[in-house]
């Protein structure tokens, strides 16, 4: 049985690595766009399942303490993979709205991530493990990002844009930690390194505000509210 799921955990995350840099380089809501997107979305979410049946599989029957700590922290990624996937999806889907969103959904996986988050750094803290620390850290701002985005009415007429790049930009910071994980021993590095997991993160979130820098300029016109705002094309 987690054979099988361990297979189709691969095979998503195949398809989310193959796809991930094609929506990246391709015109914003064309039709390549769109497609190698959802290729993208798919492989995610069908990594983020079967990762947390796989680690909480380790977590409630691995014997050793260590094994039972890397199922947890397996299972809290996970929930930071699908909250980050979700929120970029579900952005596009409201990107009308002009008031707080309150939907049971789009609240739920921030605040899950939220709490998970806040676990974590307890967790990390107290035992000195300072991988739970670091993504207690990053699950906070994704989690807590996502809380304030939905229960706030947006300021800029594009900010289902910019929600929808963030979440799909860590997204992919997801899945290319996860590629370097798997392959650590390869190039001498151990697993659970601070390096293998944070190299991504680090490089990734600059990147982002970059790029959402660029965007806020190129649609300055929209900052001064919802109407009247320049109509992209949907993604």
């Amino acid at each position: 049985m987690l054979t099988s799921v361990l297979y189709l955990h691969i095979a998503g995350g195949t398809a989310a690595l193959v796809s991930m840099l094609i929506p990246l380089v391709s015109k914003k809501g064309g039709l390549t766009h769109r497609r190698a997107g959802w290729v993208f979305v798919t492989g995610m979410t069908v990594v983020a399942i079967t990762a947390l049946l796989l680690a909480g599989a380790r977590w409630l029957t691995d014997p050793t303490r260590q094994g039972r700590e890397a199922g947890a922290f397996l299972f809290f990624v996970a929930i930071l993979t699908a909250t980050s996937v979700s929120g970029g999806v579900r952005a596009l889907r409201a990107k009308t709205r002009t008031a707080a969103h309150r939907n049971a959904w789009d609240i739920g996986w921030p605040a899950l991530l939220t709490a998970s988050s806040l676990a974590a750094a307890f967790y990390g803290l107290s035992a000195g493990h300072h991988l739970f620390t670091a993504f207690s850290v990053i699950g906070l701002f994704v989690g807590g990002g996502q809380l304030a985005y939905w229960l706030t009415p947006p300021s800029h007429a594009m900010h289902w844009w910019f929600e929808h790049m963030g979440s799909m930009l860590g997204s992919c910071i997801a899945a290319t930690t996860a590629f370097l994980v798997v392959n650590a021993g390869r190039l001498g590095v151990e697993t659970f390194s601070l390096l293998v997991w944070l190299t991504p993160t680090i490089i990734g979130v600059p990147t982002i505000a970059i790029w959402t820098r660029y965007y806020r300029r190129k649609f300055a016109p929209a900052s001064r509210g919802i109407k009247g705002a320049p109509v992209a094309a949907g993604l």
